[in-house]
């Protein structure tokens, strides 16, 4: 027996502030807490409209790593994933592709 499940339910995250996650919610205020940071440590040096820019691109790794997702994984488990990837060798791709195969072809009694 099976049974199918909606995706809209297994993608169900509850909400803390602002409808956002509690993963959301800590990386948007650690944007924020960067981007005041080189706000006022460069005021003194650059213009507003560098700083500006600087703030932007100094807090979107963080406010990405809140939002990001690739196939369910987050932003540390995917750069972890590629990163063990980029490093295989070609036993340990032989083997991984043998176990998936193996995998696959495994009858589910579920």
């Amino acid at each position: 027996m099976e049974i199918k499940i909606p995706k809209e339910v297994r993608d169900y995250h509850e909400n803390i502030f602002f409808g956002l996650n509690t993963r959301q919610f800590i990386c948007s205020v650690l944007a924020v807490g960067v981007a005041v940071g080189i706000y006022f440590a460069l005021q003194p040096y650059v213009g507003t409209e560098e700083i500006g820019w600087m703030c932007i691109l100094g807090a979107a790794p963080f406010a990405a790593c809140g939002f990001f997702t690739y196939h369910g994984m987050t932003a540390e488990q995917a750069v972890s994933y590629t990163h063990l990837r980029a490093h295989e060798t070609r036993h340990d791709l032989v083997c991984r592709l043998l176990l998936e195969k193996k995998k696959n072809s495994m009858p589910s009694y579920a």
